[in-house]
């Protein structure tokens, strides 16, 4: 069994929706097996959940866009994986990550850039998309990475959508392929 942990904060539930989105691909995969781990409202997470981290082959990281960066919550938790990376304990783990902002572009980017930073200082082996962007005179908004990924997953949701309304059924659908991808990498290294 592969596991692959999903480690993400969700202030509104759209960063949510597509860690659920990545753990449906995960589970597509063939002796793959998703855990989501939800990153508390005070930034926590239980000993259960370090524990399934340490088990997994994989983590992908998810946090909302937040004032051009990741939450607080999740920062509060990347903090508190000194732990781990004292003792190198995720080295060589295949890791991956995805984020959510109200607008287009919102500075996405440094949210991932941030999420493979992190990935880096655990000594980490970091997972892009592989998926070309929809990027053609004839592309919809719900085309599969519509905002042109490639270092992670990216999802966009209004600020006035709840939750059942945002993301957009592409950007789930990138979220899927790309968890996907991440269990048939992890079932490849392992």
């Amino acid at each position: 069994m592969t596991n692959i942990a999903i480690i993400y904060y969700s202030g509104w539930g759209h960063t949510a929706k597509q860690a659920q989105a990545v753990s449906r691909g995960v589970e597509k995969v063939s002796g793959a097996k998703a855990q989501l781990i939800a990153i508390d409202k005070e930034g926590n997470i239980t000993e259960a959940d370090w524990a399934a981290l340490s088990a997994a082959k994989a983590i992908v990281f998810g946090s909302p866009t937040y004032m051009g960066g990741p939450a607080w919550q999740f920062k509060k938790f990347a903090d508190a994986t000194s732990k781990p990376w004292f003792t190198q304990a995720w080295k060589d783990k295949l890791a991956g990550g995805f984020t959510n902002s109200a607008t287009i572009n919102g500075d996405k980017f440094n949210t991932i850039t941030y999420l493979v930073t992190l990935a880096m200082q655990h000594g980490m082996i970091w997972a892009g998309t592989g998926l070309m962007p929809a990027n053609k005179k004839s592309s919809v908004r719900d085309d599969v990475n519509w905002l042109g990924g490639f270092t992670g997953a990216l999802a966009q949701s209004p600020s006035d959508a709840s939750a059942e309304e945002g993301p957009l059924p592409g950007d789930l659908k990138t979220a899927e392929i790309y968890g996907e991808r991440i269990a048939s990498l992890a079932a490849k290294i392992s």
